[in-house]
């Protein structure tokens, strides 16, 4: 069985993550402190910004963000979608570019795409955006048909990306369902101090376990995307700046700077939300008997309740025109104590939403049986 952490790690966690206590109010503010926050599902990762704010704002204030970009929503870090900032998009895109054009090679091969087909497309949708704010996929996907460049298949995801990688495009705020693209440049304008290289990998360490730390240099590389040799000399590099606790024979890095919050409280959180996706051991948080309920495999990682920093359930949600149901999924039954905070805590989120909460809970039984528990609906939010 791997040493149980400490509550102080956890509790340094919650702070330094912006979960227990919040120093932001402004989400391109929270965006630079956590540097890059995992976005792939979009609806998800703006509740995830949103309950890290002051006040814990509705959804509405982060989008205003990216339509307003200042945050944007592009490839970088492990070729995934992130929220950075504008200052922060091109040297961290620049940084993990080369390796993942790297490992992305094979997939270029299957799908017939020759660094010709890149070429060609990325000039195509520069004279496009050229015109244009900004564009959706689906208008980038015709564009580039029209020049004669095929999209079929995965083809055009791994267009896009590359002309992410290359700062050619960049992401921008949704339009209605589709994602949006506009010009690198005019998104993050280029600038003449830029950090690189090494002391780029440095930078990008300070950072991550000032913002989520305590944390290993295998943590770090797990969510950078760099080698675990780069990760480690980056670790070692950014040390001056950093503290260090040693926790079951491995050394944690940590910012000192953070002020602690009440680290007994519930949370629910989206799925691949940093609180697990930004390590690579997450044994401190999610007890390995219920890992497979909260990541089943595929890379997917499902919203979490989260009590005192450790995981002890999942949730969904369901939306309809003016209520959101949630559902409360524990692994073990929880006090009454926890489960009347866990529905505060969705109440907090359907807020968010500006829309009525329908909640019920349930026990994960075995076999995966879900034993009803209890149900409730709330009055509709204040306007």
């Amino acid at each position: 069985m791997p040493q149980r952490p400490s509550a102080m790690l956890l509790a340094r966690r919650l702070a330094a993550q912006q979960i227990s206590h919040q120093e932001h109010a402004a989400p391109a503010k929270l965006v630079a402190w956590l540097t890059a926050v995992q976005a792939q599902d979009y609806a998800a990762a703006t509740w995830g910004l949103a309950l890290r704010l002051e006040g814990s704002p509705a959804h509405s204030v982060v989008e205003r963000a990216l339509e307003k970009r200042r945050v944007v929503r592009t490839h970088a870090l492990r070729g995934t979608w992130q929220f950075v900032t504008p200052k922060d998009a091109r040297w961290i895109t620049r940084l993990g570019a080369g390796r993942i054009v790297q490992q992305s090679a094979a997939r270029y091969r299957q799908l017939g795409l020759t660094q010709r087909d890149f070429d060609r497309s990325m000039r195509i949708v520069a004279r496009a955006l050229e015109q244009r704010d900004s564009m959706t996929r689906k208008e980038l996907e015709v564009a580039l048909e029209r020049g004669g460049v095929s999209t079929a298949g995965q083809r055009l995801s791994h267009l896009l990306l590359r002309a992410e990688l290359e700062e050619v495009i960049c992401g921008g705020a949704r339009v209605g369902s589709q994602i949006s693209y506009s010009l690198f440049d005019r998104v993050a304008p280029a600038k003449e101090s830029m950090p690189t290289g090494s002391d780029a990998c440095a930078v990008l360490a300070a950072r991550y376990f000032r913002s989520r730390g305590p944390a290993t240099a295998a943590d770090f590389a797990w969510w950078s995307g760099l080698t675990l040799g780069q990760a480690r000399a980056a670790s070692e590099a950014a040390a001056p700046r950093l503290e260090r606790d040693v926790v079951a024979g491995t050394v944690h890095y940590f910012g000192g700077s953070v002020r602690q919050g009440r680290s007994s409280g519930v949370w629910l959180l989206p799925a691949f939300d940093e609180w697990l996706i930004a390590y690579k051991n997450r044994d401190a948080t999610l007890a390995p008997e219920h890992a497979k309920r909260v990541n089943a495999g595929g890379g997917m990682l499902d919203p979490c309740i989260v009590i005192g920093g450790r995981v002890m359930g999942t949730w969904r949600r369901t939306l309809s025109r003016e209520r959101v149901a949630i559902e409360l999924h524990w692994f073990t039954r929880p006090s009454s104590r926890d489960a009347g905070r866990a529905h505060a805590a969705a109440e907090r989120y359907a807020a968010s939403l500006g829309r009525v909460p329908e909640i019920s809970e349930t026990e994960l039984g075995k076999g995966g049986k879900l034993p009803p528990l209890r149900s409730r609906s709330a009055r509709k939010p204040p306007a």
